[in-house]
């Protein structure tokens, strides 16, 4: 997503090229102040609070953002003397989180050799995402990860029409479908229930969410497993998917205009790695 995940410019897929006469070195790496508002909160304290916090985006995962030391809660972090070795960034120096009776290992991390290109990280402590209760931007919590400045949502009508298939069942027929364009993905195409045979879906007992669009419900259709998927209350900046239905091309058929879809690069969700198992309960708290 974003910068530096799925198709991005900075990450291994990337679905475009940089137009310069020399090669790009095979990992780029970009650090850039967020100017926003970043708190973390551990086990009912915030333990770091900043305005001058720096976003690092590295190929194949999503930003990660760095506090100074001045504004990290310093008895909150205890040294374990366990030092690894980033491949661009040098020795890695890891911290447990400590509060009260609460101690969580291998939950924070700073550069202790940073090359002189990457000076900008020094005396920078990051937090393990999985690691903390919860991370604010202003009074407004943030689920998943980072959230990356670069990535981007557009919706749009269309007067294509859309036909969804398995074998001789026609699952959804719309002349109406809206398309989500977002950063790093391929298209996906949502298609209203009243365009839809509802009566194909079988509703997954399963949720996972997204940080830009919401908690998102699944469908079995026949045998095919998670095969559509919906957003029931889709976060208002994307309100027009809320509770339209997307099929996956590589399980069910799905055609535009006549032409069937097929999985492209890009529409494939790769696990971002560096995240917590949130719960249901737990995103619908926010």
């Amino acid at each position: 997503m974003g910068l530096s995940w799925q198709q991005g410019p900075l990450s291994a897929g990337a679905i475009g090229h940089f137009l310069t006469p020399e090669p790009l070195p095979e990992r780029l790496l970009f650090a850039e102040r967020l100017r926003r508002r970043m708190r973390v909160r551990f086990d009912g304290t915030w333990i770091a609070d900043s305005e001058n916090v720096v976003l690092l985006h590295e190929p194949g995962r999503y930003p990660v953002a760095y506090f100074p030391r001045a504004e990290v809660d310093e008895q909150a972090l205890v040294g374990s003397g366990k030092v690894t070795h980033h491949k661009d960034l040098g020795a890695t120096a890891w911290y447990a989180v400590r509060t009260g009776e609460r101690t969580t290992e291998r939950a924070a991390w700073e550069f202790t050799a940073l090359p002189e290109h990457a000076a900008e990280l020094q005396g920078r402590v990051a937090f393990a995402w999985r690691a903390m209760d919860a991370f604010y931007e202003e009074d407004d919590r943030i689920l998943g990860h980072a959230a990356d400045p670069y990535h981007r949502i557009d919706i749009r009508s269309t007067s294509r029409t859309l036909e969804v298939r398995l074998g001789d069942a026609v699952i959804a027929r719309s002349e109406h479908p809206v398309v989500l364009f977002e950063s790093g993905f391929a298209p996906r195409w949502y298609v209203p229930r009243s365009d839809i045979d509802e009566t194909r879906l079988r509703p997954v007992d399963d949720e996972t969410f997204c940080p830009y669009k919401g908690l998102c419900d699944y469908y079995d259709i026949g045998e095919a497993r998670r095969a559509a998927w919906t957003y029931r209350d889709a976060y208002r900046e994307v309100d027009r998917i809320c509770d339209l239905v997307s099929f996956e091309p590589d399980k069910v058929e799905v055609y535009l205009d006549g032409t069937r879809l097929r999985l492209e690069p890009g529409q494939n969700v790769i696990s971002h790695g560096v995240d917590r198992g949130l719960d249901v309960d737990e995103v619908k708290a926010g």
